[in-house]
């Protein structure tokens, strides 16, 4: 060999050496298995008395607290995810439950079974027992709040657990590889519920309350679990109607207005339910004022007639939030009612209040279930009227609504109002629209479509300002008559259109009559429900009722 090509060779090999040594660290970097603990404190987001909150194993933003010895819960967090009935008063500190047959108070003094308070109220946030949270809701709780990094897990899903054996002790990591953080191990011959099952790595809950990976190649047999809720859930008994609801409210603003019942209820046919617009709110006390009248319920009751008696929330010295988030004023309201209804001897309430805002919402269906509980202890049908739903009224919250009360009532008029764009008071994919998005959240047993017997004329000047008055459909017939106002039917509507240029400018209507009418009892019958209700009494021509009146069952 010739000497000079020794160094060239040695320099060749030390090279080798370092690339080798280089790729062989690099390899083993990434696949030997790192030991590093997680720290659990950042992993769970707890500090001090803090309890980290997993739902169905999904850790949680919130964090319970530990206190008195035992694990609470965040309301708002309890609301929004398991269970909405625990109602929190912050002007009397007070908690509400709802049952269907009673109502269940707390405060802080309130203590359970194990002598230990129900409630923890730390400065704003309000706090619930997770065993007083178990009582009323369907959910498996497991606390892990003795350990250092305290957790609990919450479950309100029933479906088997996946089960697997750890075939070797393996560590549970943060993630899915080698190089992740160990949260914890578990030994040979230990279950694991797995969470997910991937090619290489499954997510698991360990037997002593950790979440995390582990190789699926140490994972053994498998097996299903199934599970069982012994939870009783509360039984809402409503009252029903033999035959479907066929409503007509009548519109009173004085005690005098009682007497024109024998001369409107002449011009019907079919109806069956009668809502005299008999209370209105007065204050944010509860109080209100009174049309009722025991000669008009007797009158209603000889001709076969139910009386449902309206309240509203239309004055504008009442604001609905101020006047509902007061337990008290719930109270007082619902005994005012429950006494009138007993003095009168009518058979139903029927609640109108519209135009609350977002923050009125709780407090308004806090009101619907504890008037239900008094309802149905006296046999009284609670009606509630709710606009066509929309994103913007979700807070009515239609399902709790038809849990609780006997009969949801859809508004389906008012597309186009006063004070608002000219078209249509109650078109056909509006009406029906507002029937399919409210049955998804309602049964259709307690559905009832109410109708407009009105419509508007729109005027639009030469600005382009539009304004409207609101007309009945007889009249409204009438002035198209002595107008000849000449009409066109709009499919797409559902009704008949006609304009007509005047010294204030043009006016437009979307006429409502027969053939419009027939079109929305027609989405009654589709959707098989419950009934229908017809604003107002006394805007309607006779002949009309032949086509409003539903069939007895």
């Amino acid at each position: 060999m010739n000497r000079k090509a020794v160094p060239v060779l040695v320099a060749l090999g030390l090279i080798l050496i370092i690339i080798a040594g280089f790729f062989g660290t690099r390899i083993i970097e990434r696949y030997i298995p790192t030991n590093q603990k997680a720290d659990m404190t950042e992993l769970l987001g707890v500090k001090d008395d803090e309890v980290a909150l997993y739902l169905n194993e999904e850790l949680q933003e919130e964090k319970g607290i530990f206190v008195e010895g035992q694990t609470y819960l965040p309301i708002d967090w309890v609301n929004r995810t398991l269970n909405e009935r625990f109602y929190w008063d912050t002007n009397e500190k007070l908690l509400v439950y709802a049952l269907p047959d009673s109502i269940v108070y707390a405060d802080h003094s309130t203590v359970g079974s194990t002598g230990k308070p129900l409630i923890w109220v730390d400065k704003d946030a309000v706090y619930l027992s997770a065993g007083l949270v178990a009582n009323y809701t369907d959910i498996r709780v497991a606390a892990y709040d003795s350990a250092q990094n305290k957790r609990v897990f919450i479950n309100n899903t029933w479906d088997a657990l996946n089960k697997a054996v750890v075939k070797s002790d393996s560590n549970i990591r943060v993630k899915g590889g080698v190089k992740s953080p160990i949260v914890t191990w578990s030994a040979k011959g230990s279950h694991v519920t797995v969470l997910e099952s991937m090619k290489r790595w499954d997510k698991v809950r360990t037997e002593d309350g950790f979440v995390g990976y582990v190789e699926h190649r140490r994972l053994g047999e498998r097996t299903s679990e199934a599970l069982k809720s012994t939870f009783e859930a509360p039984v809402y008994k409503n009252i029903t109607m033999d035959d479907p609801v066929n409503l007509a409210w009548h519109q009173l603003t004085s005690l005098d207005g009682n007497a024109s019942f024998d001369s409107l209820i002449a011009n019907t046919k079919g109806v069956n339910v009668i809502s005299p617009t008999w209370y209105e709110l007065t204050d944010n006390e509860g109080n209100f004022k009174s049309l009722a009248d025991a000669g008009y319920v007797k009158k209603a009751h000889d001709k076969g007639l139910k009386v449902w008696a309206l309240i509203n929330n239309f004055s504008k010295d009442v604001n609905t939030e101020i006047l509902l988030s007061k337990t008290s004023t719930r109270r007082k309201l619902i005994e005012s009612l429950m006494a009138e209804a007993k003095k009168y001897g009518y058979d139903g309430i029927n609640l109108d209040f519209e135009g609350i805002k977002e923050e009125a919402g709780v407090h308004y269906i806090q009101f619907i279930r504890e008037l239900s509980i008094s309802c149905r202890k006296d046999g009284l049908v609670l009606s509630v009227d709710n606009y066509v739903p929309m994103a913007g009224n979700r807070f009515y919250n239609r399902k709790e609504q038809g849990i609780v009360a006997d009969y949801v009532i859809i508004m389906g008029y008012d597309e186009h109002y006063a004070g608002g764009d000219a078209g249509s008071v109650a078109s056909i994919g509006y009406v029906e629209n507002g029937v399919k998005d409210t049955l998804l959240e309602v049964p259709k047993e307690k559905v009832v479509l109410a109708i407009p017997l009105y419509t508007r004329i729109w005027t639009e000047d030469e600005s382009g300002k539009t304004t409207s008055s609101s007309i009945g459909i007889a009249k409204a017939k009438d002035w198209v008559t002595e107008n000849k106002v000449e009409l066109s039917w709009l499919e797409e509507s559902g009704q008949y259109y006609g304009e007509l240029k005047s010294a204030d400018g043009m006016k437009k209507l979307w006429l409502e009559e027969e053939r419009s009418i027939e079109l929305k009892m027609n989405v009654i019958k589709q959707y098989d429900l419950a009934g229908v209700a017809c604003w107002k009494l006394g805007f309607e021509p006779a002949d009309l009722w032949d086509i409003i009146k539903l069939d007895k069952k």
